[in-house]
């Protein structure tokens, strides 16, 4: 019997059978979903956390810090030694005392963070008004928990005026604990998201702080890979270093986990419809005993008898593949759609949520393809072993 004759035998079916075939696909297409739903929100959510901490700086950027356990203090000569260290293009040092502010005759006590407008660029944070530049001297950013704390909007902020005041370490006389620099009128020329209390200021506006030491600062590498030689030389030198590439390693190891678990709970529905299939392709050998006792005395093979089962099952998990791959994509755009709807309407960010890569989608269909030849096994088997005589007697 020739392949095209099993396959034509096959189709018949959506023909014979329309219902019931269509009921086991519906079945199969479900599980698929599931799972194509489930493992799509796992890596939309990978890809929506990182593409919000990274960029091509950022990954070729080093944050280093004091040790607290160790003696090291990152001072300019720190500094020098780490930006002569091969792979090293800038070091960005920021210092982080404690502040005063007032505006508007209020005075808030709060964070400071005294860098330059390269460290902000790479510190990355989200401009709602004004610039993350400093552009010029006597100038400061803002973040929006400030401007909530002073009960006004980041608008009515930006340009005012701020009484400033530094509370620094007095390198040079050790019994004081701090020296106070200001308060200094500073004009407000940015406005950043974060719900800390934070007054971003340059360096260059106090002369005082421009020594240090400094709690942190920033390294800058030619590339990304360039980082990881870079961490090794400055660790011996006594200081804490981290990266994003920590942070991304890190997501990506709790991602793979969410992605096994969400994918284990669409494979229990495929399993479920796996057991569906099986119990359609039993029915089938039941109800065509006596066809397969036919084709039997007229010659058909066993080889025949299997491939016509093995081909329907088949073509059942393939067909189930595709319409739960359609079904899944589709799900996942309503469910982002609707997400993205309730997100913009209480004032959030529209995001997407739900991504797959092509080569999932392709490896999930030829699985709900495997999944259907496997339960197909069986029943061809049982089907290639039938007595033709005992065929042609059954009723």
């Amino acid at each position: 019997m020739r392949f095209s004759d099993i396959l034509l035998l096959s189709l018949r079916m959506f023909r014979a059978r329309t219902l019931r075939t269509l009921l086991t696909i519906l079945g199969m297409s479900i599980g698929i979903a599931a799972i194509f739903f489930l493992v799509s929100l796992g890596y939309g959510l990978q890809e929506t956390l990182l593409e919000r901490i990274t960029t091509s700086d950022a990954l070729a950027t080093l944050d280093v810090s004091e040790d607290p356990g160790k003696s090291t203090t990152l001072n300019q000569e720190a500094l020098e030694q780490i930006r002569m260290l091969p792979g090293v293009l800038d070091v960005i040092p920021a210092l982080r005392p404690r502040g005063q502010a007032t505006f508007r005759n209020i005075t808030l006590d709060l964070d400071t963070l005294g860098a330059s407008s390269d460290f902000l660029r790479l510190e990355h944070p989200k401009p709602l008004s004004g610039s993350i530049e400093f552009p010029g001297s006597r100038t400061v950013i803002v973040t929006s928990g400030i401007a909530k704390t002073f009960g006004v909007t980041a608008e009515e902020m930006l340009g005012q005026s701020l009484d400033f005041k530094l509370f620094l370490t007095d390198t040079e006389e050790p019994g004081k604990k701090t020296k106070a620099i200001g308060p200094t009128v500073f004009r407000i020329t940015g406005i950043v998201e974060s719900d800390s209390n934070t007054v971003f200021f340059s360096l260059d506006d106090v002369p005082e702080a421009r020594e240090g030491p400094f709690q942190s600062a920033k390294i800058k590498a030619e590339n990304a890979s360039a980082t990881a030689s870079i961490r090794e030389a400055i660790l011996p030198l006594g200081f804490s270093v981290s990266s994003v590439s920590d942070t991304i390693e890190e997501a990506n190891k709790v991602f793979r986990i969410l992605q096994l678990i969400l994918m284990i709970f669409g494979l229990v529905a495929l399993v479920v419809s796996a057991i569906g299939m099986f119990n359609t392709m039993t029915i089938s050998l039941l109800e065509r005993t006596e066809e397969i006792g036919i084709m039997k005395s007229v010659g058909a093979s066993r080889t025949a008898i299997s491939l016509l089962f093995i081909v329907e099952s088949l073509l059942m998990g393939f067909l189930g593949s595709v319409v739960g791959v359609a079904m899944g994509w589709l799900a996942g755009k309503i469910g982002n759609l609707l997400l993205n709807v309730v997100a913009t309407r209480f004032g959030g960010e529209a995001v997407n949520l739900f991504s797959i890569p092509i080569w999932f989608t392709l490896l999930i269909v030829a699985f709900g393809s495997l999944v259907g030849l496997i339960t197909g096994l069986f029943p061809a088997r049982q089907a290639s072993r039938i007595d033709p005589l005992d065929a042609l007697r059954y009723k």
